[in-house]
């Protein structure tokens, strides 16, 4: 089995090209997940464009891709009219919504094409594009591969998302509020050093996991201020990967404010706090381009 993890948008909230972001990229959030011959692509963030243009260089095989979305503000959609592959006829995606018979994100794909917004309506698309949901509560086998949600907080709601086959497990959480959800929020403020007592529900979806992708946009100073907004501090998802003992934390969803060498200083404090409670959980930020090998 092979598992094959790249970054096409690392950023979050809205695209921020240039000089001082070149490094860590600065599309919105777009995850490419293959495994074995099955393409599962996470968000359709600015990142998508470059997907679909990279699928076409690949050959003339048809693209066949499993399509599944956090939730669908601005900055995880607004890649999807730019997406070549479907305006192919030979295209096959599929939309995941989350419960039996959930057609949201199918439905708000298409209404960011209307004319309002966009000059090509979603109805001229020529590929095969299908609405679908993961069923119940305990997932769906897409492919072989087993993948569940997991609902989140943020501002109209999130879902994480976990795949899994033969034993390798992609995690991927972001927009995901996990500070307002801490057994003592008041406490972990006044201590910033001490662990934070994380969901036991999250920590068990995580659980494991060779690869967490989690949003850690804010700083413990910059979270103070940003309260309610929907995103957490990096230092707690890196309690969270600790805790959930999985083996790579990918740091993403980058805050557009931020700079490559603020990435950087930020990486390295997670590191810092990961090496206070002894954990061999590697830590990085998730950089475009990136591609990882799993498994």
């Amino acid at each position: 089995m092979s598992c094959f993890v790249r970054f096409w948008g690392t950023r979050g909230s809205i695209p921020t090209p240039g000089r001082k972001t070149h490094r860590y990229g600065g599309n919105t959030s777009c995850v490419e997940v293959r495994i074995d011959d099955s393409m599962f692509v996470l968000d359709g963030g600015t990142g998508l464009r470059e997907l679909g243009v990279d699928l076409l260089k690949r050959g003339p095989a048809p693209v066949r891709a499993h399509m599944l979305f956090s939730h669908m503000h601005w900055d995880h959609i607004q890649g999807f009219p730019f997406f070549v592959p479907a305006y192919l006829p030979n295209s096959r995606l599929s939309i995941y919504g989350t419960f039996t018979g959930d057609r949201r994100h199918h439905q708000l794909l298409s209404g960011q094409m209307s004319s309002d917004y966009f000059p090509v309506d979603f109805s001229s698309l020529n590929a095969n594009i299908v609405a679908s949901d993961l069923g119940p509560p305990t997932g769906r086998i897409i492919e072989g591969v087993a993948v569940r949600c997991f609902d989140q907080r943020h501002p109209g709601g999130s879902y994480a998302y976990s795949l899994e086959k033969d034993g390798v497990r992609v995690v991927y959480s972001t927009d995901n509020e996990v500070d307002l959800g801490l057994a003592d929020p008041a406490a972990a403020q006044r201590d910033l050093a001490a662990p934070r007592e994380l969901p036991p529900e999250l920590v068990a979806f995580c659980r494991g996991a060779d690869l967490l992708i989690a949003d850690g946009q804010y700083t413990d100073d910059e979270y103070v201020k940003k309260v309610g907004w929907g995103h957490p501090r990096a230092s707690t998802v890196t309690d969270l990967a600790v805790q959930a003992g999985v083996g790579q934390l990918a740091i993403f969803h980058h805050d557009p404010m931020h700079s490559d060498d603020h990435i950087d200083a930020l990486v390295g404090e997670c590191r810092e706090r990961v090496a206070r409670w002894g954990s061999g959980v590697i830590v990085f930020a998730a950089r475009e381009g990136m591609t990882l090998k799993l498994g």
